[in-house]
């Protein structure tokens, strides 16, 4: 068993942040590694150098080799928080010493308390969900990186009319050119920033916040023909059936004006829903819908099961239509379901409730059925009657667990 590997944390002041320990240690290592800006802090290292830059991996499989003295691994701040030290010390024995990380430094800058803060990630990840995610909590602490830059988280939020928000920008903090300064999110857009940034968010206003069972009027609809979404009291049922969790991946095929999608992303806000449409006009109201109710959804124009092909695979599926393609939507959905996924399909037919139940139990499905006949209240003077809406079939399935006994 070698030595136990040493992971440092530094800062960007450098070596001169560092105690006099560390920097014996880092003086006496056989093997320095770190990214290129922490390596430079370090130029007259005389002996081996790992510059870590996409190849972790590398860097791990050769410090689970014996016999390699005495080994340094330099990060930035804090090595535990979204930084090489939880990967690495998984592998290898290893002491940490972090440094303030750069959210603890710029909530520092700031003033203000950071255990109420919510604290995402960006870096070398996809912008897509975050509107989901961070919509209605009052502060957030986002770490960036060239292409979810400042100004294009600005934009990202803008497009979703999250501007409730003003942004604190802390860039280089710690080094010499620290700077630090609000800014709304119009003049976040229009700066320049140093690539070493963190972006802290604070609500100045109270966004409006939609409850499960967003009312039908709210939606954009094809016009003249108003209508064609899923009722709310439809929707609410229909969620429930979906066995939605947080980190759900969701697909909507036939989202028409996306009520179910939407519905699907704000509780499986840390997962991700993708929606399928064969008409543009009904999927272009679902990206207005999507942008209003603040939901990242990836929809795609097409006639399912073409176009599937490009969604992970999904947790729950929601069908709320098949253009006549129920044999080859029902094998795309059911091959790649998830073990413990759930396929939920609303028809209003009797012969598609056959269809799809037998369909559903060929693939070795259970299958369980609940009929919705929902009325509602409307005046007639001033006594009131109830409307009877459209009776619809609620069609749930479930893998048909194998006998064990």
């Amino acid at each position: 068993m070698g030595e136990r590997i040493k992971i440092i944390g530094i800062g960007d002041d450098g070596r001169t942040g560092l105690p006099a320990l560390y920097e014996k240690w880092i003086n006496e290592a056989d093997l320095l590694a770190g990214g290129e800006r922490q390596l430079a802090f370090f130029p007259d290292y005389a002996r081996e150098t790992f510059t870590i830059k996409g190849n972790l991996r590398e860097l791990k499989e050769r410090l689970k080799k014996p016999q390699q003295g005495k080994v340094v691994v330099l990060a930035s701040g804090d090595p535990l928080f979204y930084g090489v030290g939880g990967y690495l010390s998984k592998e290898a024995e290893a002491d940490i010493y972090p440094q303030p990380s750069s959210v603890q430094l710029a909530f520092a800058r700031m003033g203000e308390s950071w255990s109420d803060a919510a604290v995402i990630s960006l870096h070398g990840r996809k912008i897509t969900g975050l509107a989901q995610r961070i919509d209605g909590k009052e502060k957030i602490a986002l770490l960036t990186d060239e292409v979810n830059s400042p100004q294009a988280i600005a934009r990202y939020l803008t497009s979703f009319g999250m501007n409730e928000y003003q942004a604190f920008v802390a860039e280089n903090l710690g080094g010499e050119q620290e700077r630090c300064r609000w800014l709304s999110l119009t003049e976040t857009e229009k700066s320049e920033f140093s690539p070493l940034n963190v972006v802290i968010l604070k609500q100045i206003e109270k966004p409006k916040q939609w409850p499960l069972g967003i009312p039908d009027e709210e939606f954009a609809q094809r016009k003249p023909d108003k209508g064609l979404l899923t009722k709310k009291e439809i929707r609410v049922l229909t969620i429930g059936q979906m066995n939605l969790h947080e980190n759900s991946i969701v697909w909507d095929i036939g989202t028409c004006t996306g009520s179910v999608a939407i519905e699907a992303a704000k509780i499986a806000s840390e997962g991700a829903v993708y929606a399928i449409e064969k008409n543009e006009e009904d999927l272009e109201n679902a990206r207005e819908n999507f942008a209003k109710f603040r939901t990242d959804i990836t929809a795609v124009h097409g006639k399912a099961p073409d176009g599937l092909e490009s969604f992970p695979d999904p947790d729950s599926v929601f069908i709320g239509g098949t253009a006549g393609n129920i044999n080859g939507i029902f094998d795309e959905c059911c091959s790649r379901l998830k073990d413990d996924g759930t396929i939920v399909m609303n028809v209003v037919t009797l012969e598609n409730l056959y269809e799809a139940q037998q369909a559903l139990k060929e693939r070795g499905f259970q299958v369980d059925i609940t009929l919705a006949q929902i009325a509602r209240s409307k005046p007639i003077l001033h006594l009131t009657r109830m409307e009877g809406l459209n009776p619809i079939y609620i069609i749930t399935a479930k893998r048909q667990k194998e006998d064990q006994s």
